[in-house]
């Protein structure tokens, strides 16, 4: 029987503490608040299971949160529990996020063993200054050390995260990450300009951060975009660039409205073009149901490939006389520029 795909997403919202730009739910807690909530946890995989036995699982993602702050035995049991219950792809991509803060050296061992065979690391910026800006307690030799041990366990998968338009950070200061990651050899970058949120430290302290100013951020992602061009890597959304045939297959999934479940407090879902999530209490809460056509314009123009141009009933020549998109036969995509102020085009043309 030919079974649809979904993938699965864990979250895992322990953190040592808590970034002073993050927003998403994470904290500290106690080793017995790990274990409480790993057994909810493994609770609700087993309760959910048996409800998507028509799916093949093709992408797993563990995320935070810091989920390698568990023990690696605690991570391989979660996804021990989700095999036992869900079809898992025997090719599936399995990724898991960690902070080079920890040294993981015998943990990738542990991961590799239960079937994870791709890392997300946060990395942030290759300089020094820039990470403890952010509030990360590693340094570079410690991002490094976490690449190189997960390649002697056998992950040579791996994405690392760059932060653009941080406290400190220069045009020229960027050069010093680029040269990182091509030194580090990873196939994965993700690349996001720091978005100052409501409820985070930064944003208490947003008139005091030496933050670099809104043309110099845009000049610091067309650069990123050059030079990981240069390096080697194609960029296929907004924020992602990857080596060939590297791309996240599990965030694609996200931007093509595959179904995917969520599990964990704050995680969401997509399944059968309805949104639902766990709230911090566990109960599940229906988001309502997806406007499909208007999420695919959404989603797919943050992909470099783009979208069919069938999709969009509004005018869009005068963003392709601006440079901001480009259109091919069939297809319409935004530019270097346009991902720019994509949020601004993709409201005009719904």
């Amino acid at each position: 029987m030919n079974k649809r795909e979904l993938e699965l997403y864990i979250h895992i919202p322990f953190c040592a503490r808590k970034c002073s730009y993050c927003d998403f739910l994470s904290f500290a807690a106690p080793e017995r608040v790990y274990r409480e909530y790993m057994d909810k946890l493994i609770e609700e995989i087993c309760g959910q299971g048996p409800n998507f036995q028509e799916y093949r699982v093709s992408t797993i993602f563990v995320g935070g949160g810091t989920p390698s702050i568990l023990e690696s035995e605690l991570i391989a049991k979660i996804l021990t529990s989700a095999k036992n219950r869900f079809d898992i792809d025997k090719n599936s991509e399995i990724t898991i996020e960690c902070n080079p803060s920890i040294n993981l050296e015998k943990d990738f061992y542990t991961y590799a063993k239960c079937g994870i065979n791709r890392v997300s690391i946060g990395m942030q910026s290759a300089r020094n200054e820039e990470r403890f800006a952010l509030g990360r307690s590693a340094g570079q030799t410690e991002v490094a050390k976490a690449v190189n041990d997960a390649k002697k366990a056998g992950i040579s998968n791996i994405s690392l995260d760059v932060m653009l338009g941080t406290p400190k950070q220069t045009l020229s200061s960027l050069d010093e990450t680029f040269e990182f990651i091509d030194k580090m050899n990873v196939t994965h970058i993700s690349a996001y300009m720091l978005k100052i949120e409501k409820g985070t430290k930064f944003f208490d302290l947003k008139d005091r951060l030496n933050l670099p100013d809104e043309d110099t951020v845009c000049e610091m992602y067309l650069k990123t975009i050059k030079s990981l061009e240069a390096l080697g890597f194609n960029q296929y959304e907004i924020s992602n660039f990857s080596k060939p045939s590297f791309e996240s297959k599990h965030n694609t999934k996200y931007w093509i409205l595959d179904d995917y479940l969520g599990l964990g407090k704050s995680a969401h879902s997509l399944w059968h073009g309805k949104r639902f999530y766990y709230d911090t209490d566990w109960s599940l809460k229906s988001e309502g149901e997806v406007d499909i056509e208007e999420e695919r314009i959404m989603l797919g123009l943050r992909l470099n490939c783009g979208i069919d141009k069938s999709l969009i009933k509004k005018d869009f020549s005068r963003f392709v006389k601006m440079g901001l998109m480009k259109e091919s036969e069939n297809k319409i995509a935004l530019t270097s520029e346009g991902m720019l102020v994509s949020n601004l085009i993709i409201s005009e043309l719904l």
